[in-house]
C-alpha cells in the first residue's frame, strides 16, 4: 500500500510569520498534534504542541512578558529539518521512519512542495487493516522449516480447508534454522485447519487451545 492511499491530503498549515498564540488556536480547534508551517505552499518547518507547550508562559508563575510569547512568530520555535516522505512511498516504509526518528507524524512532499500528511494513527489504523484483524477472523501461527517452498505448502493446505486469507506475516523462530507464518483466516473456529495441518506434520503454534499446540 502507498502512501498516497492513506495520506491526509486537507492539512492544517500555518506560515513562518504565524504566532504562538494563532497556532496554538489552531491545534486545540482542530484536535492535532502537528502543524507542518509553509512558505508559498512549501514545506519549511513543522510545530508540534510540545513546541508549543514548551514555549508557552509557565501556569504557576508569570512574567511581564507572558503575552509577549504569544504574539511570537512559529518560525523561532519550528523544527527546520522535517522529516519527511514522497506519496509513493509504501506505508510500512513511513512507518520505519516514525519508528526510527520517533517523530509523530510525517509530512508528505512531491519537491519542496506539501500534499498531504499521515500521523501515527493513521498508520497503525493502516496496518490494522492491512493485517485484516478489523474484520471477523482467527489467528494461525504455524512454525516451518526456513527454506525455500514452505508458505507454499502451508497455504495449499489452507485451500483444502476452504478458508480464506486474509492476511500473512512471516517473521524468524524461535530457533535459526525455523520461521513463524502467522495467518489471518475468515472462519471463528480455526480447529478444523489446525488439525489438518497438524495431521501434516507441521507445527501449530496457536491458537493453543484444543490440543493445537504440538
Amino acid at each position: 500500500m502507498r502512501i498516497e492511499e492513506i495520506m491526509r491530503k486537507r492539512v492544517v498549515t500555518v506560515t513562518p510569520s504565524t504566532t504562538i498564540g494563532e497556532a496554538l488556536l489552531k491545534l486545540r480547534g482542530n484536535r492535532i498534534r502537528h502543524l507542518p508551517v509553509v512558505d508559498n505552499g512549501a514545506l519549511v518547518g513543522i510545530v508540534s504542541d510540545r513546541d508549543l507547550r514548551d514555549a508557552l508562559p509557565s501556569s504557576l508563575i508569570s512574567h511581564d512578558d507572558d503575552d509577549q510569547v504569544l504574539q511570537k512568530s512559529v518560525a523561532e520555535i519550528m523544527t527546520r529539518e522535517v522529516i519527511t516522505a514522497h506519496p509513493l512511498d509504501f506505508i510500512e516504509d513511513a512507518a520505519k521512519q516514525i519508528y526510527d526518528y520517533k517523530v509523530g507524524s510525517l509530512p508528505i512532499v512531491e519537491g519542496k512542495r506539501l500534499v498531504g500528511i499521515i500521523t501515527e494513527s493513521d498508520l497503525f489504523n493502516s496496518l490494522i487493516e492491512l493485517f485484516g484483524v478489523n474484520k471477523p477472523s482467527s489467528h494461525i501461527e504455524v512454525e516451518v522449516d526456513d527454506k525455500v517452498g514452505m508458505l507454499a505448502e502451508v497455504s495449499q493446505i489452507l485451500r483444502e480447508a476452504k478458508v480464506n486469507v486474509t492476511s500473512v506475516v512471516v517473521f524468524p523462530g524461535a530457533k535459526p534454522s525455523k520461521k513463524n507464518l502467522v495467518f489471518r483466516v475468515q472462519t471463528i473456529d480455526p480447529r478444523h485447519v489446525t488439525h489438518m495441518l497438524v495431521e501434516r506434520g507441521f507445527t501449530v503454534i496457536g491458537p493453543a487451545e484444543g490440543g493445537n499446540r504440538t
